[in-house]
């Protein structure tokens, strides 16, 4: 009976040790520069878009003041003295245009009396022609300096614009996802060189727990399969689901080394939590994770 009893009895689930682990995000800026404000503090937690630190950006700003001003100059056109200037010898060229026009009919009616020779009307013909020319060309001028620069002289300081303004920007970083400021990496005061990390970030939804099964466990086990985990501090175990199955085996880790399990190889497994689950968890806590219902 006993041994009959033995048979029908359910074995335990599997049981594997493991430790959580976060993925932190590292908030850098691009630009180096002066630490002028530290908005967050290590420990606390900050939502998406929550501003988090502020270089120095004096240079930047003034860049972008000298592109702006260039850009506004540039659609400008000339000054108006120089348009008034221009406008009055366009009026000019075009009362000589009126009176060598005036002197080219007076040409052509003495000529075909016979009073004015063919020299005479070529030489006010001539004169005529050149002085519509003068005023043309005059009236060109007056046009192109009312326009401003070319088009593509704006289109580069309008690109020069946005680029003064992108520094500007880059100079402020906001939280690109709410969690927890996991560390801070600089002090006000402090110079940060280009792309070094200044606030280290960790969302809820990046830590995960990593364990380590035994051959024939990890052959049961499948991706988005469920598992439990138990935390020491917390009442009941929490749910995860696998995320990663390693492809290659390994040696036991030191952590994790007792008499049981010596010189056998392991397959790392990672499992992850939802994000309400994961909020006040610690990335190095050792776990204890068992096969899912």
């Amino acid at each position: 009976m006993l041994l009959a009893c033995g048979g029908c009895a359910k074995h335990a689930a599997p049981a594997w040790q493991g430790y959580l682990e976060g993925e932190f995000v590292y908030v850098a800026a691009p630009l180096a520069g002066q630490l002028e404000a530290l908005a967050v503090q290590k420990g606390g937690r900050v939502d998406a878009g929550a501003p988090l630190f502020a270089l120095e950006r004096s240079a930047e700003l003034a860049a972008q003041a000298q592109a702006a001003a260039r850009l506004a100059d540039l659609r400008k056109g000339q000054r108006p003295t120089e348009l008034a200037a221009l406008e009055a010898r366009f009026a000019q060229a075009r009362a000589t245009a009126e009176l060598s026009g005036r002197e080219l009919a007076r040409q052509e009616k003495l000529f075909a009396a016979g009073a004015a020779t063919a020299d005479e009307l070529d030489r006010a013909r001539l004169t005529h022609d050149a002085n519509l020319h003068a005023a043309d060309q005059l009236a060109a001028e007056l046009e192109t300096a009312r326009l401003g620069g070319r088009t593509d002289a704006i289109a580069a300081a309008e690109a020069s614009l946005a680029q003064a303004g992108w520094g500007v920007a880059q100079k402020q970083q906001a939280a690109p996802c709410a969690g927890l400021v996991f560390d801070t990496l600089y002090r006000a005061g402090e110079f940060v060189p280009a792309g070094s990390p200044v606030v280290a970030l960790l969302p809820p939804e990046n830590i995960k727990v990593r364990f380590f099964v035994s051959e024939p466990d990890f052959a049961a086990l499948r991706a988005g399969q469920a598992v439990v985990v138990s935390v020491a501090g917390h009442a009941s175990p929490l749910a995860a689901h696998i995320s990663y199955l390693s492809p290659q085996n390994e040696y036991t880790p030191p952590v994790l080394y007792n008499r049981d399990n010596r010189a056998k190889l392991v397959f790392m497994v990672e499992a992850v939590f939802s994000a309400a689950d994961a909020r006040d968890l610690h990335p190095g806590q050792p776990v204890d994770v068992t096969a899912g219902p």
